[in-house]
C-alpha cells in the first residue's frame, strides 16, 4: 500500500507543531574534558514547519513508499535467510556435539587429527590455486603417502563420525572437508580445556570454569561461518606435503612461505607436525627465525588465560581451513515442510 507524499505531510504538520526535541552539546574544556548538556527546543514556530523537518518528512515518506512497495519481499527474504542461519548454527552444533563425544573417548587420536587436518590443506597450491582443503585426504591413494603415514586411525573416526551425523543432518550429507576441519577444532579445544584442568591441579569442575571465563571459545567465529566446503573428486597431485618428522626446519619453513606464511604461523602450528610436540618445537626452536615466536607461545601456555598462544592458533586455522574453498553458505540448510492451514482440524 502506497502512502502519498501530501497526505503524509498534512497528517505529520500538527504532531510536528507540538513537538519538542532535545539536543545533546558537548562542549570541550582547556582541560580536554567533555562535558554534555541536553537542550529542549521547540519544533514549532511562528513560521509553521522549517525546511529542515519538511526534508526530514520528506525522507521518511520515501522509505515509506519503498517499503509499501517492496516489503513484503524484503521480509520474505530475511526471514527465508533467518531460517537458514538458523539451520546451519544448530546443524553445527550437532556436529561438535559429536565430535566432543568421539574424542573424549579416544583422546589419544588428538595428535593424529590435528596433523590430518594439516596435510589435507597443506597440499594447496598458491599458484594454480588448487588442493587445500577439500576433503581430498580421504583417498586411499593418498591417506597411504609417506607424509600421512600413521593417520588412517583418525580417518577412520572421521569416517565414524560422518555416519552418525548423516544419520541425522536434513540438508544432505556433510563434507569431508568440513569434517575433517571441525575435528581438527573440537581437538584444539579438548587440548585448551585440558590445560585449564591442570592448571587448576587436575579438578575438572574449576578447570571448565576457567576456560569458560579465560578461554578463547568466543574466538572461533570466523572459522564458523566457514563451514560449508566442498569435496574434491579425486586425489591431489602428490610431492606437495612434506614428511614432518622428517623435515627440516628449513623445508618447514619453505612450505609454510609458499602458501603465503612465516615463522610465527610455523611456530603455532607446532602441534600439528607430528605427534610429539614437545620435540617439534624443540627442532623449531634452533631456527633464529622461529624460535622467538616458539619461546613466546611457551610463555603464553604457562599464563592462566593462554591468550597468545590460542588466538593465534586459531587464527592460523581459520585461514588455512580455508585456502582455495569456495564456502557454499547455503550447504545443510533444507526446505521447511509448508503448513496448509485449509487441511488442520480446529
Amino acid at each position: 500500500m502506497s502512502v502519498s507524499f501530501l497526505s503524509t505531510v498534512s497528517s505529520l504538520v500538527p504532531t510536528l507543531s507540538a513537538c519538542k526535541t532535545t539536543v545533546t552539546r558537548c562542549p570541550t574544556t582547556n582541560l580536554g574534558v567533555i562535558r554534555c548538556q541536553k537542550i529542549e527546543t521547540d519544533v514549532s514556530s511562528e513560521d509553521g514547519l522549517r525546511r529542515r523537518d519538511v526534508l526530514k518528512c520528506f525522507g521518511a515518506t520515501i522509505g515509506m513508499e519503498l517499503i509499501g512497495s517492496s516489503g513484503s519481499f524484503v521480509e520474505m527474504a530475511s526471514a527465508a535467510d533467518l531460517i537458514q542461519r538458523r539451520q546451519r548454527s544448530e546443524f553445527q552444533s550437532n556436529v561438535k556435539g559429536t565430535f566432543l563425544t568421539l574424542i573424549k573417548g579416544k583422546p589419544d587420536l588428538i595428535p593424529s587429527l590435528l596433523t590430518l587436518a594439516l596435510n589435507d590443506v597443506m597440499t594447496y597450491d598458491k599458484a594454480t590455486k588448487s588442493g587445500g582443503p577439500n576433503g581430498s585426504i580421504r583417498f586411499s591413494s593418498e591417506i597411504s603417502r609417506p607424509e600421512n603415514k600413521g593417520l588412517s586411525a583418525a580417518l577412520d573416526l572421521i569416517e565414524e563420525a560422518k555416519k552418525e551425523i548423516d544419520s541425522y543432518s536434513k540438508g544432505g550429507p556433510i563434507s569431508y572437508a568440513d569434517l575433517i576441519q571441525y575435528a581438527a577444532q573440537s581437538a584444539l579445544k579438548a587440548t585448551f580445556l585440558a590445560s585449564a584442568i591442570r592448571k587448576c591441579g587436575g579438578n575438572v569442575e574449576k578447570g571448565g570454569l576457567l576456560y569458560t571465563a579465560y578461554g578463547s571459545a568466543g574466538q572461533w567465529g570466523l572459522f564458523d561461518r566457514q563451514f560449508g566446503r566442498t569435496d574434491a573428486q579425486e586425489p591431489d597431485p602428490e610431492g606437495r606435503i612434506p614428511q614432518w618428522e622428517k623435515a627440516t626446519v628449513q623445508e618447514m619453513k619453505d612450505k609454510f612461505s609458499a602458501i603465503g606464511f612465516g615463522p610465527r604461523q610455523l611456530a603455532v602450528m607446532s602441534a600439528f607436525l607430528g605427534p610429539d610436540q614437545t620435540a617439534t618445537e624443540a627442532l623449531l626452536a634452533t631456527d633464529p627465525d622461529v624460535s622467538p615466536w616458539v619461546q613466546k607461545y611457551q610463555r603464553s601456555r604457562e599464563t592462566v588465560s593462554a591468550t597468545d598462544y590460542e588466538v593465534d592458533l586459531i587464527t592460523t586455522l581459520t585461514k588455512l581451513s580455508s585456502l582455495g574453498q569456495q564456502i557454499n553458505y547455503e550447504a545443510y540448510t533444507y526446505p521447511v515442510r509448508k503448513i496448509e492451514f485449509s487441511k488442520l482440524k480446529l
